[in-house]
């Protein structure tokens, strides 16, 4: 029975710790896979770029997908032995409570849940409201500072959510955490794999960059290592194909392709290069979808205007759950987003650079 490389690569990139500022693991993994199929660097921030030379230097595309997950940092332990957290990243108070999350120590990893005060004992107009981040601790199985301290637990250590990933009964459906943005490097790092021994005429750059969770960082730093032509970022997309969302604020449904954003908080995507990727997509008979996200921002925000501008898009890949311990992302729509960026890559030549600048 052949093994399904993919499926491995979604497992156990997803399963990785990497909060904002702690990529080690990811960098190390992404490091790792793609030794031999490029030239992998770091910056002085710590995002890798895995550096493809075609048959020409340029054009240079770079596809940006960000290591970092949403989590926490400890930042205090009670003289009960309960530790007090700051959030990375952007978490919605309703999907934290009662779940699991591991503290990464020097000494290894210790088991926590998030609590709060019980329901039982608020007042009555108190149980209506959302228990806010602040009110809310690590319970570690600790009864004092001391105890915590000696399982390793200091302030600054990471933590964690855990989410085992997992196929549903319908295979295709996978769970996981860290879908955003783990999903983004996976596919950059595919698509140089497909790339190989495969003529495409200009140089592309996977590059896996740190803390876009807590402000585009990464992007903002690694772009002036790869000054590229043309900027990509391979993002998660809001699935609006569940209970409660109409159709008009969300339209990415799971199976039907992935999605090419139409705006975002943090940029109005070039409008002639996300036409070219529609009408490759057309060509090659790939499915895509059409978003819109108000509210929230992509590491394309900073690629695109890098020095005197570079033409940027965002392709996103439906998922549910966004910003949770667990998310949920359908395999057609991963593979299709390597298909499409394959597929643009191997068209994306100097001609084609020109058009889309508009000389």
């Amino acid at each position: 029975m052949s093994v399904d490389d993919r499926l491995v690569l979604l497992k156990e990139i997803s399963e990785l710790p990497g909060v904002p500022g702690y990529e080690d693991e990811v960098r190390k993994y992404i490091k790792g896979r793609m030794a031999g199929l490029a030239e992998v660097y770091t910056d002085n921030l710590g995002s890798v770029i895995c550096r493809k030379e075609g048959s020409a230097a340029a054009p240079k595309i770079m596809m940006a997908g960000h290591m970092d997950e949403i989590g926490m940092m400890v930042t205090y332990i009670t003289k009960e032995g309960f530790l007090k957290f700051q959030t990375l990243g952007g978490w919605w108070e309703q999907v934290m409570l009662a779940q699991r999350v591991v503290v990464k120590t020097s000494s290894g990893d210790v088991l926590g849940l998030i609590g709060s005060k019980p329901p039982h004992i608020l007042k009555q107009e108190e149980r209506k409201k959302v228990v806010e981040k602040t009110d809310m601790f690590i319970d570690i199985g600790a009864s004092s500072k001391e105890e915590a301290e000696s399982m390793g637990v200091r302030p600054g250590d990471p933590v964690i959510p855990v989410s085992p990933f997992a196929q549903m009964k319908n295979p295709k459906y996978l769970v996981g955490k860290a879908w955003d943005n783990r999903i983004g490097c996976a596919i950059f790092m595919e698509a140089i794999k497909e790339l190989q021994g495969v003529p495409h005429p200009n140089t592309i750059y996977g590059v896996g960059t740190v803390q876009e969770e807590v402000g585009l960082r990464g992007a903002t730093t690694s772009v002036s290592l790869v000054e590229p032509d043309i900027g990509f970022a391979l993002e998660v997309d809001i699935a609006g194909d569940t209970p409660g969302i109409h159709e008009h604020e969300a339209q990415a449904k799971l199976g039907k392709g992935p999605s090419i954003l139409l705006y975002d908080a943090s940029m109005v995507p070039h409008r002639r290069l996300r036409d070219f990727v529609v009408e490759t997509a057309k060509s090659a008979g790939i499915p895509i979808q059409f978003n819109a996200m108000p509210g929230g921002g992509t590491d394309a925000g900073r690629i695109h205007v890098y020095k005197s501008g570079v033409p940027s898009l965002v392709i996103g890949v439906p998922t549910r759950y966004i910003h949770s311990h667990a998310g949920i992302i359908h395999r057609d729509d991963f593979d299709n987003a390597v298909r499409l960026i394959v597929e643009v890559i191997k068209r994306l030549d100097a001609a084609a650079l020109s058009a889309i600048r508009g000389e």
